[in-house]
């Protein structure tokens, strides 16, 4: 009787790659993971002081309102879409998005 196909038959399989000074079949120690997540932190705060100065700093009262929208399910799922992807999908299905954000995502096209 042949063995049943298991759904990992149908992808080709390769070989791992080992790191120089490894020996097969060892992980990462604690150490290496820990200067791993030291480095990300200080790529983080490089990204966050590049921020250019001659931008203001968004008004709270327009955060709080996208963030409304971000989160109301009544505009559909928001997920691999921009948030004016969104706003027009939901103004084609008629669910009336609300007209100031669409302004505002307009006026501020450059800032995610």
């Amino acid at each position: 009787m042949p063995q049943p196909r298991r759904i990992t038959d149908s992808f080709p399989r390769r070989l791992r790659r080992r790191g120089p000074g490894r020996p097969p079949g060892r992980l990462k120690d604690k150490k290496d993971k820990k200067d791993k997540k030291d480095k990300d932190k200080v790529q983080v705060k490089v990204q966050d002081s590049s921020c250019s100065p001659s931008q203001p700093p968004p008004d709270p009262a327009l955060l709080e309102m996208l963030r409304r929208f971000d989160l109301s399910w009544e505009y559909g799922p928001c997920t691999g879409i921009t948030r004016l992807q969104r706003w027009e999908r939901a103004q084609e299905l008629g669910l009336s998005p609300p007209g100031p954000i669409r302004d505002a995502l307009l006026e501020h096209r450059d800032n995610p």
